[in-house]
């Protein structure tokens, strides 16, 4: 009996230990030789691995395309964030980081057993192509792009990877001796590392998502329509930026990179590149700040000019013709209802103030300069669409939400939308799915620094795909988590199936896919429920979609519907 005791309380014992013991990686074998992460427990028999600055390239030349890491010897303690890449500071009088910033941060959820073949997102951070990094803002070591919530509560890998920007990353010539696009080929060769690594971690090589916002969502977008992807990213989604931005491609790059060679004593001719090249990395940082002196003439939008440029390798035509190469990639793209008002704001900063009177005539102005190719009839009828349902005596909340609306649509909504049809009009058995976000912005309210009538602002959508109403539960409230829930639950839906609604995780409302005869989207809020699940994009767009229009939907015709061959993407006055 005593030898049959012994026995069970082994048998015990061996249970109860594998029950609770934490499952983790241990050291993994990486291409360029073996890392070691740190693991935690989650709870409920869950555990997470977490790796931090893994290098997945080397330490790039200045204006030179990422190269592979040379490997090292030995175990890579991979349990720190590395610096991210050189760039300015907020007040853009100096700079912070390092040129050595090709790393990339990965967080693998383990249930019962150690994980294998799990879904794999990659995020782009946003920045303006300016700034950023992939652990995002910091506040008491918490990191706004921590993928524990997302890989947590989806059960997916979750990777996050640095980029070249401002000056160093997509500076350009407009020619073959300084061609640009170095951060997009950074976080392209993020993504092919992945693709070739991931299996290591208990990721599915076949089964790459790439999302991000603002620049980030851009640059998603960017990376499914260059032919260097192809085969390896299967879904993508772009929040609150695409590639037909009016942002997202520098038409006049050597005027930019000229301005620049003159702050860092270069020759502006055929030897500027060389000098370029020599520069000293911080001095070429500081040499490329941003233009903050917006107004309604001027607006802010039009000084972001380090961006990408059609440079005949990564974007080898303009990107309204290269939508044939997302055909088989799932898309999801949509925007926050109020993503103009940080830009707005700049221009007409008394959009803010309760007690500063913002002038009609800056709803003109602001409108002047959005349509200033199609001269005054342009402007006069996008004018006439805009305050139709003003009234005789528009109220003072009525000029600002216009304004905003103005910036929204310009700036985002509509090449949003412009690409969302073009993505579905090429699709093969690529799905596409749209949406809107509208939970009101936290600040707004009568005592807090924006107006009551505040919605979604720009990167407000951030904190709850992130799922920080979760991990910092006592600074919101259930509502918060409510859309946090949804959010992620969508999302890694996707990753895992290509359709939002199933993938082992439950929403709130179902989300019908987007066609060019049923443009249908979600709202995603707080509030939402089946009596609203979806709209037709028509309801939404009756005085956004004919206002700007990027032209060519139809790839080779222009806005007039006649064939052209140039690289122009313009925006139309209906």
């Amino acid at each position: 009996r005593t030898v049959l005791f012994v026995c069970f309380l082994c048998l015990y014992v061996c249970l109860f230990l594998k029950t609770f013991s934490l499952f983790e990686l241990g050291v993994v074998q990486t291409e360029g030789g073996k890392v070691e992460g740190k693991s935690i427990s989650l709870g409920s028999g869950r555990s997470m691995d977490i790796f931090l600055g893994v290098p997945f390239a080397d330490a790039p030349g200045t204006f030179e395309k990422p190269r592979p890491h040379r490997g090292w010897d030995g175990i890579l303690q991979a349990k720190d964030y590395k610096p991210r890449c050189l760039q300015l500071t907020v007040l853009m009088n100096d700079y912070i980081g390092s040129t050595d910033c090709l790393y990339l941060n990965i967080w693998v959820p383990h249930g019962s057993s150690v994980s294998a073949g799990l879904p794999v997102m990659v995020w782009i951070y946003g920045g303006a192509f300016l700034v950023g990094g992939s652990m995002g803002a910091n506040f008491l070591d918490n990191y706004l792009y921590s993928g524990q919530e997302i890989a947590d509560r989806g059960n997916v890998i979750v990777v996050t990877v640095g980029y070249r920007v401002g000056t160093l990353g997509f500076l350009s010539s407009g020619g073959s001796d300084l061609p640009g696009n170095y951060g997009l080929w950074d976080q392209q060769a993020a993504i092919a590392w992945v693709h070739r690594n991931i299996r290591s971690f208990g990721g599915d090589p076949g089964n790459i998502t790439v999302f991000g916002e603002s620049a980030g969502g851009a640059s998603v977008s960017f990376q499914t329509l260059t032919p260097h992807n192809k085969g390896i990213i299967r879904r993508a989604i772009s929040q609150s930026g695409v590639a037909l931005c009016p942002w997202g491609i520098n038409r006049n790059p050597r005027k930019f990179a000229e301005e620049v060679a003159q702050k860092v004593n270069c020759p502006t001719d055929n030897r500027m590149a060389a000098c370029l090249k020599m520069a000293d990395p911080g001095a070429l940082t500081l040499a490329g700040p941003l233009d903050v002196s917006a107004s309604p003439d001027n607006p802010i939008v039009f000084n972001l000019v380090l961006s990408p440029v059609i440079d005949g390798d990564f974007l080898p035509d303009d990107p309204s013709h290269l939508f044939h190469n997302a055909a088989e990639i799932d898309y999801i793209a949509g925007v926050n209802d109020m993503d103009g008002h940080i830009f707005t704001a700049l221009d007409v900063p008394s959009i803010n103030s309760d007690l500063v009177d913002t002038p009609i005539d800056d709803v003109r102005r602001l409108l002047g300069a959005y349509t200033k190719e199609k001269g005054a009839v342009g402007l006069n009828n996008a004018y006439s669409t805009y305050t139709s349902n003003w009234g005789s005596n528009p109220s003072q909340e009525t000029i600002k939400k216009t304004i905003v609306g103005v910036g929204t649509d310009y700036i985002f909504l509509v090449p949003t939308q412009a690409a969302l049809y073009l993505h579905a009009d090429h699709a093969t058995t690529g799905r596409t799915y749209s949406y809107l976000f509208s939970e009101p912005n936290r600040l707004g309210g009568p005592l807090l620094p924006y107006p009551s009538w505040m919605g979604a602002d720009h990167a407000d959508d951030l904190q709850y795909v992130f799922g920080k109403p979760f991990s910092t539960p006592l600074g919101y409230w259930d509502n918060h988590r409510r859309v946090s829930g949804a959010m992620i639950s969508y999302w890694t839906n996707f990753a895992k199936t290509g359709d939002p609604n199933n993938g082992g995780s439950s929403v709130p409302v179902n989300w019908p896919k987007f066609t060019r005869s049923a443009p249908q989207f979600i709202e995603i809020n707080s509030d939402m429920n089946n009596n609203y699940h979806f709209l037709l994009r028509e309801l939404l767009l009756t005085a956004h979609f004919l206002i700007f229009r990027p032209c060519p939907l139809n790839p080779r015709d222009d806005c007039e519907g006649n064939s052209h061959t140039n690289n122009q993407v313009t925006f139309k006055v209906t």
